[in-house]
């Protein structure tokens, strides 16, 4: 795998975002049209109104299996970063962290990991900000 930088870190799972997602919202578009057909037709209004509230539960679904997932990750995520900071300075992450920024220092070296915390919290950085700041990046592979 080549060096992970601010332009290539990003990760996608190929069967999710480009298979999954697009049939998704092709079964919600193609459900929906089955029910505007179906509207003056008392036999199949029925079964075209729940297929249309079916194909919106798999989207909420796979969007909330994603969000959940990564919510785990973002607080596994803190607490390793916090204790890396623990064991750099004896002193836990600055509380004005936001959870988004810790995820961003993620990816911070421990040369310039400290630094680039302190300097996040006052200055408010946002996540991108602290990822464009990194100089030399520590890469995390793991999250999808």
């Amino acid at each position: 795998m080549p060096d992970q930088n601010y332009s290539n870190h990003r990760q996608y799972v190929p069967i999710f975002h480009y298979v999954l997602l697009p049939v998704l919202f092709l079964t919600i578009i193609g459900s929906i049209v089955n029910l505007v057909e179906s509207w003056g037709d008392h036999q199949r209004i029925y079964s075209a109104s729940l297929i249309v509230v079916l194909s919106v539960c798999g989207l909420f679904t796979a969007f909330f299996a994603r969000v959940f997932s990564l919510k785990a990750q973002d607080r596994a995520i803190r607490a390793e970063e916090n204790l890396r900071h623990f064991a750099m300075t004896g002193k836990l992450l600055d509380s004005r962290l936001t959870a988004g920024q810790i995820v961003g220092l993620r990816f911070a070296s421990d040369g310039e990991f400290v630094a680039l915390a302190q300097r996040a919290a006052a200055e408010n950085l946002t996540q991108d900000a602290i990822k464009r700041a990194i100089k030399t990046w520590r890469p995390d592979t793991y999250r999808v």
